[in-house]
């Protein structure tokens, strides 16, 4: 039988064996970490898995296009213009966040190769932007209903560890929020730059669908064997 803690910033789903994997899953603007957490029973995996799950809480800060609102958020966005909707500095900072994250897995015994990285909307954005500059081989990156912090350019500095690493990214065909786009101006230019990524899109708004997560758990089954 699973266990789950409730920590000050995260949430921590173990598997009913000792955890050999781990995906850390980063939610969307306002949400928390109790947003996806229940996506887990959802996901169909085998009943002996061994895939610890992170569920992380983005910090509370002021968001401008939501009239300055305090909320949990990854970084501010600043409008909506796909080039300049990130603050990139934002993103920075909590890439400093996630990558601790991820050497925390590491630390406790967990190979990068057997940890996938992922995340929705805002979550997505800092999990695509994270993995591609990760400095360690990552199992997959998941990147759910988002875009590039530059729009159609990939980040700086991006990481020869990561170079051939999986990619999965969906997108709603009726996202009110993240224009469906802006998810494939971002998987253009991932496929561009030669990363194995799967695109697909789904009969939805900025959410996820049931059959969407049976996918998603098929697919992180396979990236952890």
């Amino acid at each position: 039988m699973s266990t789950t803690q409730q920590l000050h910033d995260r949430i921590i789903i173990e598997p009913s064996v000792s955890a050999q994997c781990c995906v850390i899953w980063l939610h969307g603007l306002g949400d928390s970490g109790a947003g996806f957490a229940p996506v887990v029973p959802v996901l169909n995996l085998p009943a002996n898995h061994a895939i610890r799950f992170v569920f992380p809480h983005a910090p509370e800060q002021p968001v401008t296009i939501n009239g300055g609102m305090t909320m949990r958020s990854w970084y501010d966005i600043k409008s909506m213009d796909l080039h300049d909707r990130a603050d990139i500095q934002g993103v920075l900072e909590s890439e400093v966040k996630v990558r601790a994250l991820i050497n925390e897995q590491i630390e406790q015994g967990i190979a990068s190769d057997k940890i996938i990285l992922a995340g929705f909307s805002q979550g997505g954005v800092m999990s695509l932007f994270t993995g591609l500059r990760f400095d360690k081989p990552l199992a997959g990156i998941m990147a759910l209903s988002c875009y590039l912090p530059a729009g159609d350019k990939l980040p700086q500095d991006l990481a020869d560890a990561n170079r051939a690493t999986p990619i999965l990214q969906h997108h709603g065909e009726q996202d009110e929020v993240v224009p469906l786009f802006a998810g494939k101006m971002a998987y253009d230019a991932v496929a561009k730059a030669g990363y194995t990524s799967q695109w697909q899109t789904y009969p939805m708004g900025h959410s996820v669908l049931p059959q969407q997560l049976t996918t998603i758990g098929e697919w992180i089954v396979d990236m952890l064997s």
